[in-house]
């Protein structure tokens, strides 16, 4: 993604303003403002990243150390510029991630690959969580983490507050309502949500779901009750049909919109227990009727990525991350660890023109460990002359 650019609006309200930022040849970026005074110069929000004075940098190819820019929007006059070669293109589109709550996630990585491509974003971060991640944003905690291929670092235009669970304010329970982790934030459920997002933007072009939570994950499917049942489907499932349902009259036609799963939902996984491979195994299926609906109805397409392993914050709380990445990275026929960059350039190139004619898809991206009926690594195949990657 070398080629891409790393730019993205600034908004406040309904205004827009926009600087340069043009690619000419790979990793080399040309990024500028020539506009005083801007609407961006006046941002306070504790929801928005943003820049204290106009940028003027020129990358050059030779080896330097990049200064911390933070690209402010793209080019009135560039942004539909085309770029040389076959580049993943976002410039001029929006999107929005739900699900996104620290610098270490898919989630994370999907919205770093969108903003390298030129999209905007858009953030919807679970409420509970919402105070510490702005807060770590706001004092430049995730500031490597925000650093894109060309030096710039990744902003987030808004960060809206989000529990995925509750479609509208009358599903919320009492006691959910006062609880005081909830307390000082509003407008959150689903509706609300999508309901904020047009009137601070308009439209989207891009939805992102990447949110799964399942109460009795470590309990195997025979002890699972059906509260833990059912709140793995709520929570990691029919949240992808509430999100979709209530954003795509917000959709510009010809949008993407893509989800996380996992190879639990078709194969056993021992331990992912609690639901969650149903949860998974109904979001492929949802996908499929969803890429149908969607597709029919409002020209949006619907993916899905199945992902390998990551050492996240959220995986380690199944208990044996560890063990299931060491087994990937052995019985894979791409023996290495998984990024999450990875997932998130693929997520990249699913929201752009590029793939166009691919809706309805569950697209692995695990180093192949999909296609594997078994382990290479167990002892009844020592005496096999199977192939080692001997340079990893």
């Amino acid at each position: 993604m070398a080629t891409a650019t790393s730019s993205m609006h600034v908004a406040m309200a309904k205004t827009f303003t926009y600087s340069s930022c043009e690619v000419s040849k790979p990793s080399v970026a040309v990024v500028g403002s020539g506009i005083k005074n801007a609407p961006w110069m006046k941002l306070n929000s504790s929801c928005h990243i943003s820049s204290s004075h106009a940028i003027s940098q020129k990358v050059t190819p030779t080896p330097l150390k990049f200064n911390r820019i933070v690209t402010k929007a793209m080019s009135e006059s560039n942004d539909t510029k085309p770029l040389p070669g076959l580049p993943v293109d976002l410039r001029g589109k929006r999107a929005f991630i739900a699900g996104i709550a620290d610098d270490n996630g898919y989630g994370w990585a999907i919205a770093k690959s969108l903003a390298a491509a030129g999209a905007e974003i858009l953030v919807g971060t679970w409420v509970p969580a919402l105070n510490i991640f702005e807060t770590s944003l706001r004092r430049g905690k995730f500031d490597e983490s925000r650093v894109l291929p060309d030096g710039s670092l990744m902003e987030i235009t808004k960060v809206y507050p989000l529990d995925a669970v509750y479609d509208c304010p009358e599903d919320v329970p009492e006691d959910v309502k006062a609880n005081k982790r909830y307390a000082g934030s509003s407008k959150w459920t689903v509706k609300e949500v999508a309901e904020s997002v047009k009137e601070d933007f308009g439209t989207i072009d891009i939805l992102v779901h990447s949110l799964a939570n399942g109460p009795e994950v470590s309990k195997p499917l025979l002890e699972t009750s059906r509260y833990g049942y059912l709140a793995a489907i709520s929570a990691s499932s029919y949240s992808y049909v509430s999100l979709l349902q209530h954003f795509i009259p917000i959709m510009n036609p010809g949008g993407a919109s893509i989800s996380l799963t996992y190879i639990a939902s078709e194969r056993i996984i021992p331990g992912y227990g609690g639901g969650m491979s149903s949860a998974k195994a109904a979001l492929e299926s949802d996908t499929k009727v969803l890429a149908f609906e969607a597709g029919r109805k409002h020209r949006v397409r619907v993916n899905t990525i199945s992902a390998g392993p990551l050492r996240s914050r959220a995986a380690k709380a199944i208990g044996f991350i560890d063990m299931m990445i060491d087994y990937s990275s052995e019985n894979a026929p791409l023996m290495k660890e998984l990024s999450a960059e990875e997932v998130g350039n693929a997520a990249a190139f699913l929201a752009s023109p590029l793939a166009s004619a691919i809706t309805g898809t569950v697209l692995y991206v695990d180093n192949g460990l999909n296609a594997m009926g078994v382990g290479t690594d167990s002892p009844v195949f020592k005496d096999l002359n199977i192939p080692r990657d001997t340079k990893n």
